[in-house]
């Protein structure tokens, strides 16, 4: 049996603080098989940034919701978390890991960036939510599994209580 190598490793990150666990698991899967890294972020509604009970920006807890509105009318969401992103990178260690931002419909940009880049496997977390979120908003996850056509690599994760 010819097994296929995988070289191209996509994680998707979201700003909820679960993602560093899926970053680093992400990451520890790309270590083993010697594998390149892009990490993504998918801006889609930026009034989701603003939500009373969004948590801000990873690494940016100083932000309020007042300040991540300013960021959006002003066009700074998109460095703000190609700086996520980059915080990220540094936090794995390692200056090979590619970033990108990508702003469109979520599953839809994931999908599309992991055909543009020839991925071998994406990589997401799974949020554990209430059915009523769920039926309402779908799960991004359950989208990109539906229309994959590489394998996903899904990190379990469950919101921290604040």
């Amino acid at each position: 049996m010819k097994t296929k190598s995988l070289n191209k490793i996509l994680i998707a990150l979201d700003y909820d603080p679960t993602s560093k666990e899926v970053a680093e698991q992400g990451f520890l899967l790309a270590k083993m098989m010697k594998a390149e890294v892009t990490l993504l972020h998918v801006i889609a509604d930026e009034t989701y940034y603003s939500a009373i009970e969004y948590s801000p920006i990873v690494g940016f807890l100083g932000f309020d919701n007042e300040d991540v509105l300013k960021m959006t009318t002003e066009g700074g969401l998109k460095k703000a978390t190609t700086h996520f992103l980059e915080k990220m990178k540094y936090y794995l260690g390692d200056d090979h890991i590619e970033v990108m931002v990508k702003e469109g419909k979520f599953a839809g940009k994931i999908l599309e960036t992991a055909s543009e880049l020839h991925a071998d496997i994406i990589v997401m977390g799974s949020h554990s939510r209430g059915w009523v979120e769920e039926m309402l908003l779908g799960s991004v996850t359950e989208k990109v599994l539906k229309n994959t056509h590489v394998p996903l690599y899904i990190v379990p994760v469950k919101k921290h209580l604040k």
